[in-house]
């Protein structure tokens, strides 16, 4: 019972730490118009400030199991948590844009550490039934924080203000760190062996993992899903009147929550994890047509995160369904990571350029696009499983 219990409140660290990587982003999307009334001067380009703290994933996420196994994940996880608390608290003395930019690339050292690291030592640290359910609550961590960071950070930022805010944030991240660290938690991966920089290895790793119809289904359908999330997240409430925008903030991330964690489970004991990511990008596009018929855009945004929720689970679910052994179960994630870090890096500029060339129309019809795009993939890559 000690143990059991000992083990639950790591991978409740765990979750917050990761938590705290996704408010990362958070704390840039959902105050957007706060911080982007810091820099007026500077227009769409505030986009970057949100995205471009995926840049370091987008780069180097390929590698991020073996630099994971190299460096340690216990120790690569408070170094992640130690550099984003210290790159926050630095950010609240509001710098400068192109300074702030530049804090925001760093940050994304600290963003892949942790989303890597994170739920690595989950996996280790549970079995069985307990790690299914431990994975599950990893896969909530963006939308728990979004959800949270509207309700509760908004109302810090109007009170206090985005120092105070970004302040708060890294506090709370060196201290999950501290208490990480008193945890102690040592998981034995194998031995590192000796680990490459070049780029041969980067090619090398990026031709094994993309040339694999299994290893790269996830990551390739995860990339249209973020191209979307953290866009719209910033985007849709902006367009709302009132106190209505921070309201539908709140409630679109926790709709997909509550749909991922209700149907996903059942759903998997009848349809292949593919066919309810599919299920969930086609859900998406009808509820994306409703706009056009009248529906108001409220309803459309917080139905189309709920759909999404079955994107979320079943892509989680789908890496180890696909992929046998651990080996390539860690290359799909680390692609996932690259993946996801591409997706949320291009997402928020190219909607915003969207949005202003062609309003909401055009943007929902550019999305509409993106998850064509996505099942058009997935089906591409199954017709390859079954034919290898």
């Amino acid at each position: 019972m000690a143990r059991s219990f000992k083990v639950l409140f790591q991978v409740v660290l765990l979750w917050m730490a990761g938590l705290g990587a996704a408010t990362q982003f958070a704390k840039i999307a959902v105050p957007f118009t706060e911080v982007s009334s810091l820099y007026p001067e500077f227009g769409d380009a505030i986009g970057w400030l949100l995205s471009i703290v995926s840049l370091i994933g987008a780069l180097l996420g390929a590698l991020s199991g073996s630099i994971t196994t190299w460096i340690g994940p216990s120790r690569l996880l408070i170094f992640g948590l130690v550099l984003g608390g210290l790159v926050s608290l630095f950010q609240a003395t509001e710098p400068g844009f192109y300074v702030m930019l530049a804090s925001r690339v760093v940050e994304g050292m600290s963003h892949l550490a942790i989303v890597v690291a994170a739920p690595t030592i989950m996996a280790q640290i549970t079995v069985g039934r307990a790690r299914n359910a431990a994975m599950v609550l990893w896969s909530t961590f963006f939308g728990v924080a979004f959800a949270l960071n509207a309700w509760i950070g908004l109302q810090i930022v109007d009170q206090f203000g985005l120092s105070v805010f970004f302040a708060l944030h890294g506090g709370l991240m060196i201290l999950t760190a501290a208490i990480l660290a008193l945890c102690r938690i040592r998981i034995d991966l194998g031995e590192p062996g000796e680990f490459n920089w070049g780029w041969r290895a980067l090619l090398r790793a990026h031709a094994r993992i993309y040339s694999s119809p299994r290893v790269t289904a996830p990551p390739i359908g995860w990339f249209f899903y973020t191209l979307t999330f953290v866009s719209l997240l910033a985007i849709l409430p902006g367009q709302f009147q009132g106190n209505t925008g921070s309201i539908v903030a709140g409630l679109m991330p926790l709709a997909g929550i509550v749909l991922s964690w209700l149907a996903v489970p059942l759903m998997l004991t009848y349809l292949t994890s593919v066919a309810v990511i599919n299920l969930g990008f086609a859900l998406g596009i009808a509820i994306m047509g409703t706009a056009f018929l009248g529906c108001p855009l409220t309803y459309v945004a917080i139905g189309l995160f709920a759909v999404l929720g079955l994107v979320q689970g079943g892509s989680f679910a789908a890496v180890p369904e696909l992929n046998d052994s651990a080996e390539t179960q860690a290359l799909s994630y680390g692609a996932m990571a690259q993946m996801g870090n591409s997706g949320n890096l291009l997402g928020t500029p190219v909607l915003l350029a969207v949005l202003g060339l062609t309003g909401v129309d055009g943007m929902l019809v550019a999305v509409v696009g993106f998850y064509l795009a996505a099942i058009g993939a997935h089906l591409w890559l199954a017709r390859r499983r079954m034919a290898a």
